[in-house]
């Protein structure tokens, strides 16, 4: 989350005028993430979080993701729902920005998730694919994976080796072997594709709900898993924590076991994902709107992820037990 556009305090009351869901008490913007505006709302009736779309956010995929947020909560996902305006449109306009309100999921992140965190995270993350496999209404491809990463790449240019010198010729090697050698026909249907520890709530260390659909797509499982495994199982000394893996992986399994043709694919899935994040972080990092409030986040990050996944030799080396 984060803040790109402002809206003042009587913008936003026209707009909450519209709904049913009490008069503006306070609001603030949401500095974490990357991606969209986000404010957190209170008012008479309670508290909301609203967002205005920006970035890389298609309003014509817009209905998918309020389409899956309620799909996954009629199948018993603890995650946000969108609030419909009087007239039942949930989609509004708000300071020339496609906008919604959800509601407001109680939980916090966790910012050192420890072992127990990720084997919840695990098997919420399979309860989730398994929940969205009959979301029918509409689809939508991912538009971040292998064949979005080289435009991602030719947007950042030369700025790359700004970041890091050689970090260029390092990404376009690596976007090359993916490209050429990408799993194909695996078990896929609909993915978070960013759940990262800032979009898992946890009550008293329970798992108590996931949070920003706006990347959510069709694509395969088994990269949902690998992104996972980059953003919550490494430490903050950028070493790999294989019983982090090991839990994630069987809080998985116990909802959703991998195929064995998953599970030879995770490795060169978790170098897709670090390549992924890799080049958004460059993207966004190289060009942060003046005044935004958002702090980029750290591409090199995923630069250190990025080499240890080509050095894995197979699964067993996040954790996976045979």
């Amino acid at each position: 989350m984060a803040v790109y556009t402002d809206v003042t305090s009587a913008q936003l009351e026209d707009f909450l005028a519209r709904y049913d869901i009490g008069t503006l008490v306070s609001y603030h913007g949401i500095a974490e993430g990357v991606e969209n505006s986000n404010f957190l709302i209170q008012t008479s009736a309670g508290t909301f979080i609203l967002t205005l779309y920006e970035k890389r956010v298609a309003p014509r995929d817009l209905p998918f993701f309020i389409g899956l947020m309620r799909h996954l909560a009629m199948k018993g996902i603890s995650c946000p729902q969108p609030v419909a305006a009087r007239d039942g449109v949930v989609l509004g306009e708000l300071a020339g920005r496609p906008a919604a309100i959800v509601t407001f999921l109680k939980g916090v992140s966790v910012r050192r998730p420890a072992v127990a965190h990720c084997a919840q995270l695990g098997t919420a993350l399979a309860r989730l694919h398994l929940a969205g496999a009959d979301f029918s209404e509409v689809s939508r491809p991912n538009a971040l994976s292998v064949a979005g990463w080289r435009p991602l790449f030719e947007a950042a240019g030369a700025g790359a080796d700004s970041v890091a010198p050689g970090l260029g010729a390092t990404i376009a090697a690596e976007l090359s072997d993916l490209e050429a050698q990408w799993p194909v026909d695996l078990p896929e249907g609909v993915i978070h594709a960013d759940l990262f520890p800032d979009n898992a709530f946890f009550l008293d260390d329970r798992l108590s709900g996931i949070i920003d659909f706006y990347f959510a797509c069709n694509d395969l499982y088994a990269y949902d898993v690998a992104v996972c495994l980059n953003a919550w199982c490494f430490e903050p000394d950028g070493a790999f924590n294989a019983t982090k893996g090991r839990a994630l992986l069987a809080g998985y399994g116990q909802a959703r076991p991998l195929t064995p043709a998953e599970v030879d694919a995770l490795p060169r899935l978790a170098r897709g994902a670090a390549l992924r994040f890799l080049l958004t972080r460059l993207v966004d990092f190289l060009n942060v709107p003046e005044g935004a409030l958002v702090k980029p986040k750290d591409p090199l990050e995923y630069l250190r992820k990025l080499r240890f996944h080509r050095a894995v030799a197979s699964a067993r080396d996040y954790g996976l037990e045979a």
